[in-house]
């Protein structure tokens, strides 16, 4: 490979229009978007006229407005080039207004209230600060998505907010400092590490719960999981490191930053990260990530799952979002320094992220919350579900100086001396690191490391950026026209330490005793979406959200019921898949298994044989027994289930579907592994956790 030459190679890129776009177009067309301003209809003709010529010659025959609606997947509507001319002949074309915006049907998509079917129209609107792309023969301009009424139905729009109103305030902290000369806007930036499972293709499609639901419902443990710690970072297979370079060399192609591949914890889980982007960007790049996995996989023979938790009894798979905060010149506003005591502006970013993260710990838990990651928060592979900001002994001891007003010596850099010749000292880092936490500061930016693998970073990233957008407002408010800068920032600091340093938690999440604690100060532990889906439309958040001009009241209100009506959907989804796996298949499995041993009693019987006491007598009692009491459990799920149609409020359906319905499906989950270690693997319906966890 070509990496150079491959890279961005579909990607009509900043390159490619300098090349392409007559010089002041070019010149335009980078103005308009740098000032965020509206696109002349002139200047859009001009550049839709080149995007085709470019895309043609690269195969396309079709554009799309390529957007991500509230599915969490990405959408679109294929319209090709063709215009008819006269003599029954065709030309390929494209204007300014079909790049501009596309008129899809919004009443089809999750809205929450804010379309319905008799209210269809939709916009989309061309995103220029995301670079169109060729995949499948198709021209997939990146969009925006809203409402006839001008509301967001898609996760884009209100992270482009977002940052805008991040932007706006951290300019003004810049300014404050002396250090907004020649930046015009301050980004954030992402870096997702993308966890997922591969398994083999045939075994995948013998797996109804794995079709319908991405997880496995039902599945005894496998006699050898994890707990040998030798897939992580192990020898990467050959077909798993042939569907890897051929993932690598489409994602490339999409200009996507393809860094870093392993195996991970789990038999047949692995990762990939990409090196960060502007939040904006890394989205949009993590979405076709995610769609590039599960194509790339089927070419190969295997199947891509990136459910949050496919298997039972080994690690989900989770998405790691790195995040910071830029200017536009390229400065790390989360970068210590050497001396982190002594770099203010450093200090004054890092405590208005602490106190945002621990007002609005409540919205930060509802952005990574989901029906598959209830599964996955708490367990020990990822962070519980209190959220808490690991910050490491270094900046610790940096503010408990500042909060008590302590002198404070900046920690000399050490080296590990590994006591053999051949190898030398190693630089030894001021902290270590804490897989524990839910948000951890890991050297110049936060991880947080709650998300599901499966989930858009649109949502968790919207809510960030808008609660340090506030707080740097209130900083900025309190130290705009100070005559002591120094005095009124260490103060300020101090403050927010006071009232926000409960947040901070260095020790092991995963300890019961943390649970105690992070009671006592006062954070929250919501355990379930059902829990946290409420502070979408909590007063304070919805405040928040309004005043920056992210989401307006009805947006809110949408995504809450967008959030407990999927979350139930997916539930019932698979509740009924149980169900129908048991009786097409494991019901069967166990009675011909059950005839089989009768007729070797039976056998016996004839002969003379005692069968008191026999394998057979006991095995068929034990395999018996268990298959009534599953019965008794399917039941009780359909009854469950029938029960649930009366309910007609959004959260109270949620509710009884947490409480009520996911008992039901763990308690028949429970019986059937049994009976599946009582049955022949011959006889078992469907492929068992060895075969699919070791099948790629």
């Amino acid at each position: 490979m070509n990496v150079p030459e491959i890279f961005g190679s579909n990607v009509f890129n900043d390159a490619v229009m300098k090349d392409r776009l007559p010089s002041d177009a070019y010149k335009e067309l980078k103005s308009t978007i740098e000032s965020g301003k509206a696109l002349d209809v002139d200047l859009a003709n001009v550049v839709a006229h080149a995007m085709k010529d470019w895309a043609v010659e690269k195969g396309a025959t079709h554009f799309t407005h390529w957007f991500q609606p509230m599915t969490g997947f990405t959408a679109e509507k294929h319209d090709s080039f063709i215009q008819p001319e006269d003599g029954g002949k065709i030309i390929m074309h494209f204007s300014g207004k079909e790049l501009v915006k596309g008129e899809p049907d919004a009443s089809s998509f999750p809205s929450g209230g804010i379309r319905a079917t008799f209210e269809a129209r939709g916009y989309t609107a061309w995103d220029p600060t995301s670079y169109a792309f060729v995949k499948d023969d198709t021209l997939c301009i990146p969009t925006a998505f809203f409402s006839y009424g001008g509301e967001a139905l898609d996760k884009k729009t209100p992270l482009l907010r977002s940052m805008e109103a991040l932007s706006k305030q951290a300019m003004r902290i810049l300014k404050i400092f002396g250090n907004d000369q020649g930046v015009s806007q301050v980004l954030t930036t992402v870096g997702a590490e993308q966890e997922y499972f591969l398994v083999d293709q045939k075994l995948f499609k013998e797996r109804p719960d794995l079709i319908y639901t991405g997880r496995t419902l039902f599945g005894a443990m496998a006699p050898k999981g994890q707990e040998m710690d030798d897939h992580y970072f192990g020898a990467i297979k050959p077909n798993v490191k042939a569907y890897m370079e051929d993932l690598d060399r489409e994602l490339w192609s999409y200009g996507v930053l393809s860094k870093t591949e392993h195996n991970e914890v789990a038999p047949g889980q692995h990762e990939m990260a990409p090196i960060f982007e502007t939040t904006n960007i890394a989205t949009d790049h993590n979405q076709l990530t995610m769609e590039v996995m599960r194509k790339t996989a089927q070419k190969h023979g295997l199947e891509c799952l990136l459910h949050e938790k496919p298997f039972a009894g080994v690690n989900g798979s989770g998405k790691h979002n790195n995040w910071s905060m830029s200017t536009d010149t390229g400065v790390n506003l989360l970068e210590p320094g050497k001396t982190p005591s002594q770099n203010s502006q450093f200090l004054l970013f890092l405590v208005a992220t602490i106190r945002a993260v621990d007002e609005y710990q409540d919205m930060i838990r509802l952005s990574v919350a989901s029906a598959g990651n209830d599964h996955r928060l708490g367990a020990n592979e990822a962070p519980p579900a209190i959220v808490s900001i690991f910050l490491g002994e270094e900046l610790t001891s940096v503010l408990h100086a500042i909060h008590y007003g302590e002198d404070y010596d900046d920690q000399k850099r050490t080296k590990i001396n590994l006591g053999i010749d051949v190898l030398p000292p190693l630089p030894k880092d001021t902290t270590d690191r804490n897989r524990t936490s839910p948000f951890a500061f890991t050297g110049n930016k936060f991880e947080l490391r709650s998300l599901g693998s499966a989930a858009s970073l649109a949502g968790p990233n919207t809510v960030l950026n808008t609660a340090v957008a506030d707080v740097l407002e209130d900083f900025a408010d309190k130290l705009e026209g100070t005559d002591d800068l120094n005095r009124d920032l260490s103060k300020l600091i101090v403050e927010t330490l006071d009232k926000h340093g409960r947040i901070v938690f260095n020790g092991n999440g995963y300890d019961e005793s943390w649970i105690q604690e992070a009671q006592k100060r006062g954070l929250t532990n919501m355990k379930s979406l059902v829990d946290a889906a409420p502070a979408y439309i909590d007063k304070k958040n919805v405040d928040l959200f309004i005043k920056h001009g992210v989401y307006s009241k009805v947006e809110l209100e949408a995504r809450y019921d967008i959030k407990l009506e999927k979350y139930w959907k997916v539930l019932n989804i698979e509740a009924l898949t149980m169900v129908d796996m048991v009786k097409k298949g494991i019901i069967g499995s166990v009675v011909g298994f059950m005839d089989q041993l009768s007729g070797v009693i039976e056998k016996k019987k004839n002969i003379g044989l005692d069968i008191e006491g026999s394998m057979e007598m006991n095995l068929i009692k034990d395999i018996s027994a268990n298959a009534d009491e599953m019965m008794e459990r399917l039941y009780y799920l359909e009854n469950a289930l029938y029960d649930a149609k009366g309910i007609e409020e959004t959260y109270d359906i949620a509710k009884y579907y947490k409480e009520k319905v996911t008992p039901a499906m763990e308690a028949l989950r429970d019986i059937v592994d049994k009976l599946e270690l009582l049955v022949p693997h011959d006889m078992w319906p469907y492929p068992s956790y060895g075969e699919l966890l070791y099948s790629a």
